[in-house]
């Protein structure tokens, strides 16, 4: 009987907690170990959410450089759903 073994990860130094705005997610920038393959990226968020990205990256910088545009863009509360409707 074979086993499927779980392909073993390779994660960037740049993965870890980033905190702005008062909220703290966490970043995974990963890619199968012993490849050159895509790096992938996920977002966790304190509720556990998890937010993916469709397209690999050519490189954890360019992963990582892409999650900071996008906190730049959007904010880092996007990727916190609001439960709550926002008063302004």
């Amino acid at each position: 009987m074979a086993k499927t073994k779980e392909p073993k990860l390779e994660h960037s130094e740049l993965a870890g907690e980033f905190t702005d705005d008062g909220i703290t997610v966490l970043v995974d920038i990963f890619r199968p170990e012993g490849t050159n393959g895509d790096w992938k990226m996920e977002v966790v968020t304190q509720d556990e959410d998890l937010i993916e990205w469709e397209e690999g990256f050519e490189t954890d910088r360019e992963a990582f450089d892409e999650f900071l545009a996008t906190v730049e863009r959007d904010g880092i509360r996007s990727f916190v759903e609001d439960e709550e409707p926002s008063v302004h």
